[in-house]
């Protein structure tokens, strides 16, 4: 004997099978999948203070890119007006192989629009201070000189 499905059980099989796309549908854009895969192949940041999303996120992107020795997405994400290859190179110059290892990052401040953060570098004991900011709509980094300071005692 065959028997028919039922009406109410087809239903709730159809509705399963499209939230299930409508959710897969809705998480595969290719920017959350790059953050995925950016943090998935490098070491943690170590955080301390407030930052927000958008402060955390480009301080992460900030240290992937000094890690991953790729000066081209760091100046991308310089928020002032001209050229920031040079200053690019020049921070993938003296932080590259700091930002491989472990790297904590010191959120100061209110960070609504600005906010100032000090990045430590534990192999090499060394500190830079950077300003991440809202710049339309997107958070970036104001991209100077690099100044490495040692850490105080």
């Amino acid at each position: 004997m065959t028997r028919t499905p039922r009406p109410a059980a087809l239903t709730a099989a159809l509705a399963l099978s499209l939230g299930t796309l409508s959710l897969t549908g809705c998480t595969s854009n290719d920017e959350q999948l790059a953050y995925q895969t950016d943090y998935a192949n490098h070491q943690p940041l170590r955080t301390t203070g407030y930052p927000t999303v958008g402060s955390l996120r480009t301080v992460q992107q900030i240290v992937w890119h000094l890690a991953d020795r790729d000066a081209d997405a760091l100046a991308a994400l310089h928020t002032e007006d001209g050229d920031a290859n040079s200053a690019a190179r020049a921070w993938i110059k003296a932080y590259s192989k700091d930002a491989q290892g472990q790297v904590t990052a010191d959120f100061l401040d209110e960070g609504s629009v600005r906010q100032q953060v000090i990045l430590h570098f534990a192999e090499t004991k060394r500190t830079q201070e950077i300003t991440v900011r809202i710049n339309n709509d997107t958070w970036g980094v104001v991209l100077d000189s690099p100044k490495p300071a040692k850490e105080s005692p």
